[in-house]
């Protein structure tokens, strides 16, 4: 692995800066507030072709590396969680049609989303189905040329916003995970409906919501790769997925350290600036020092993806590491930043409260600490044998 980034890389992270700095930072605090991202914001990232990053140009994407896609990550989220998390949204839409659409479904599908003309989805969580996606109630049922969807989703993000959504249902239920398959299904489309919509802690830009299909009907045609394929399909996007928010972690956890440094150094307290006092510094540089961890786990990640890319290559293992510890770091860097701050840490007026939230948003999402933890000594189990 090489430590220095390509030029092309640190194109896209300087773009992504700027961008974060003088657009989404002076609007993070209102973001949150009216849970809501402006349309605004998702156009200038459209114009900036922040959406596709990671996808070859001829379906609009700006075939770049998984690494330029994290590190672009990583600044939009330095300023405001909800927007990296609105880019990784895109991304485990796009990921699945990517690997494992045809080139009509990709020419149909993933051109727009990787333009920024219409936005993704991925629904896999049900209300009885998280951690155990193989438990999921989602049916399709296949009549003649068309395939019948009943059931629901739960906790999906962008739900109603996106126009395009890849699903996981079964097509046979008696073969367990080896009878799921995934579709693309249209917003608008006869009998799919959204309701449950949520009030959640952190990452408030983001719209969270459920699902309905009711004898929802949608072309054959619609299916992404064979029946029975669903859960491969979903397994290979959550890996991808899984360092993309460990790079919203990064992120999260960079703008904890920042915002700490400068308010000890200009919080006076017995005569002198707090970041005098060891306990503060004590503080700062554990930040410092799990930043640069959890950033070398997600680059790692990042790099191998890259390395592996086209093939469908699994990197499970790595991309759990990442997205454990980066989520965890990013909890006790906000954490510290809220205890650094003092009662102003506590207050709506400063960032580190909404640092704190969106932190803990993080390790729930795309498998929580435990199920990454499960995940990792699985892999471990293999490499033994």
């Amino acid at each position: 692995m090489e430590f220095e980034l390509k030029e092309e890389e640190e194109a896209f992270r300087h773009i992504a800066r700027q961008f974060a700095v003088d657009e989404v930072l002076p609007r993070a605090a209102e973001i949150d507030r009216k849970g809501k991202i402006p349309q605004d914001i998702s156009q200038r990232m459209a114009e900036l072709k922040l959406f596709g990053i990671p996808f070859p140009k001829k379906y609009g994407g700006a075939d770049a590396t998984m690494m330029s896609y994290v590190l672009v990550s990583e600044e939009l989220s330095s300023a405001s969680a909800s927007i990296g998390f609105l880019s990784a949204a895109g991304l485990i839409c796009s990921f699945p049609i990517y690997y494992a659409g045809s080139e009509e479904q990709k020419e149909k599908y993933l051109k727009p989303l990787c333009s920024g003309e219409k936005s993704g989805a991925f629904a896999l969580t049900e209300p009885s189905a998280g951690s155990d996606p193989a438990s999921i109630e989602t049916t399709a049922v296949k009549q003649g040329g068309e395939y019948v969807l009943n059931g629901r989703k739960a906790l999906i993000t962008n739900a109603a916003v996106a126009d395009i959504y890849v699903v996981l249902a079964y097509t046979d239920k008696s073969k367990k995970r080896d009878g799921m398959s995934a579709f693309i299904v249209e917003k608008g489309t006869e009998g799919f409906s959204f309701a449950n919509f949520e009030d959640i802690m952190g990452m408030r830009g983001c719209v969270v919501g459920g699902m309905e299909f009711k004898d929802c009907r949608i072309p054959g045609e619609n299916r992404l790769g064979g029946e029975g394929e669903g859960f491969k399909i979903a397994m290979a996007t959550l890996d991808r997925d899984r360092i993309g928010i460990g790079s919203i972690g990064v992120g999260i956890t960079q703008a904890c350290l920042d915002a700490s440094k400068k308010y000890a150094n200009e919080r006076i307290q017995f005569s002198q600036p707090i970041i005098n006092f060891p306990p503060v510094q004590f503080m700062l540089a554990d930040m410092a020092v799990e930043l640069e961890a959890a950033r070398l786990l997600t680059y790692k990640a990042a790099y191998l993806a890259d390395k592996g890319k086209g093939k469908g290559e699994r990197i499970t293992k790595e991309a759990s590491m990442a997205k454990l510890y980066a989520s965890e770091v990013a909890l006790r860097a906000a954490t510290n930043a809220v205890q650094i701050h003092g009662g102003y840490g506590c207050t709506k007026r400063c960032p580190a409260e909404r640092y704190f939230r969106d932190a803990k948003i993080l390790s729930i999402v795309v498998g929580t600490s435990e199920i990454q933890r499960m995940v990792i000594a699985r892999e471990l189990r293999r490499e033994a044998r």
